[in-house]
């Protein structure tokens, strides 16, 4: 059930009404007329959750400590990027201000704490091809981004390019392969220098890159002894593929070169998320002194679950039933089936995700996401997140159906690398401990 009526929302924030209609006022708590009674109203749960775990002061130590692992309590302090204000942040600038301009690179600098230099050394694309969405180039800093705006053509409809249904099952295994072959010989994080850690970030950055592209694969078949691998097949992507922006070898490797643009905002969109549950995974593996790339290969293959990067395969099977039927009823049909909304709402931002606005600013209207975005709203009170703009971008260009994971995994690879270089200069291993709920002292009472 997402919609609480008074009672229930009392009961669970242990407070008065005027309590509760004053966080409604305030927008901490949403609400909506009840249909059954119009002079009631329901309350978002999840709101109200929210704002009764961070009662502390009313709680037992044991149970505050233990409820910090749930969702929405800081676990670590971080410098990199917060969610705050209905923005998020990237070492103090709004990450959806840089993707005006920004490339994937220059926001890795920037996470990465890299000088204009190293940055330089690190990726020389970044020297000359600071893309401008009107195609112009110009040098890059964070404290000058534009507004330019890209207009994108309709497409003929609204459908995802078909391309093959083991396609990001592909793009996911050569991803992990690569990843995990690192991890059995890169050298541990522990006790190295920055300068040396961020020159191995970008080439473990690098190696996603390649993997998911499938230039590794490419490279890998011209290194033979009779390679008849045709350079052009890359379509640009050959020799000096290590010189081209990220956003470009993308928008290559899916033939979408008229879309680079919008491949690029949305990969400095994701290129970090606070401590969401693969960037703490990864910040996990490193603070045992893991390699980099071990620290990578956790938060990726944390991704892979539904309710985080996976989120836009569930998505993909609400709109094939909307197809089938239509929006109202397919929403309908899937809050009844108990599973979380997939594609929409966030817990951290109550009045919208700003990286799906800032993405959908640059996208045509289009069915059924339309239709879905209405009833979402409507029969649950969310509304569209970064895994619905990235599904829609996905059908608006024409790419394959493993863009959205793509996307997401090649960008929170620059977050992911960055937590990893701050949980280095930690130098704390990460070790919660349990509250432990099994049975009594069994072994005294001779079971054992």
């Amino acid at each position: 059930m997402v919609w609480l009526t008074a009672a229930e929302a009392l009961e669970l924030l242990n407070v008065r009404p005027q309590t509760l209609y004053a966080n409604v006022s305030r927008g901490k708590i949403r609400a909506r007329p009840d249909d059954d009674d119009t002079r009631r109203s329901l309350y978002h749960r999840d709101d109200v959750l929210r704002m009764a775990r961070r009662a502390n002061g009313r709680r037992k130590v044991e149970i505050v400590s233990s409820e910090a692992m749930q969702y929405g309590d800081p676990v670590l302090a971080s410098a990199i990027s917060t969610a705050a204000n209905g923005k998020l942040l990237y070492r103090g600038h709004d990450a959806t201000k840089l993707a005006d301009t920004a490339s994937l690179e220059h926001t890795a600098a920037l996470l990465w704490q890299c000088d204009a230099a190293e940055a330089a050394a690190l990726w020389p694309a970044c020297a000359h091809h600071a893309l401008r969405p009107s195609g112009r180039r110009q040098a890059w800093s964070p404290l000058s981004v534009g507004t330019t705006r890209h207009t994108a053509e309709p497409p003929a409809d609204g459908r995802t390019a078909a391309g093959d249904d083991g396609a990001q099952e592909s793009a996911l295994a050569a991803g992990l392969l690569v990843l995990a072959r690192r991890s059995a010989v890169d050298a541990p994080s522990l006790g190295r220098p920055l300068s040396e850690l961020r020159a191995e970030a970008a080439t473990v950055l690098a190696s996603l890159v390649d993997a998911m592209t499938g230039d590794g694969l490419r490279n890998e078949a011209a290194s033979m002894p009779g390679s008849q691998v045709d350079a052009a097949a890359s379509d640009g992507l050959g020799a000096d593929a290590a010189d081209a922006l990220i956003s470009h070898r993308l928008a290559s490797s899916w033939r979408a070169g008229q879309h680079e643009d919008l491949i690029r905002r949305a990969l400095v969109l994701m290129a970090d998320h606070e401590l969401n549950a693969s960037t703490f995974a990864t910040r996990v593996a490193i603070s045992t002194g893991a390699s980099l790339a071990a620290g990578v290969l956790a938060g990726f293959t944390t991704l892979t679950g539904p309710l985080h990067g996976g989120a836009a395969k569930e998505f993909a099977q609400l709109i094939a039933q909307a197809q089938a039927g239509n929006a109202d009823d397919a929403v309908r049909a899937w809050l009844a089936s108990g599973r979380p909304l997939p594609a929409f709402g966030h817990p951290l931002y109550s009045d919208g995700d700003p990286r799906a606005k800032a993405l959908l600013r640059q996208l045509p209207k289009m069915q059924p996401y339309e239709a879905l975005a209405v009833a979402a709203e409507q029969q649950a009170g969310e509304l569209p997140n970064i895994d619905y703009a990235l599904s829609m971008l996905t059908a608006h260009c024409g790419l394959p159906q493993e863009a959205p994971f793509v996307l997401f995994a090649v960008g929170r690879c620059v977050g992911w690398l960055a937590h990893a270089l701050e949980q280095v200069q930690a130098g704390r291993l990460i070790r919660p401990r349990a509250r432990y709920t099994g049975p009594a002292d069994i072994i005294n009472a001779g079971i054992y």
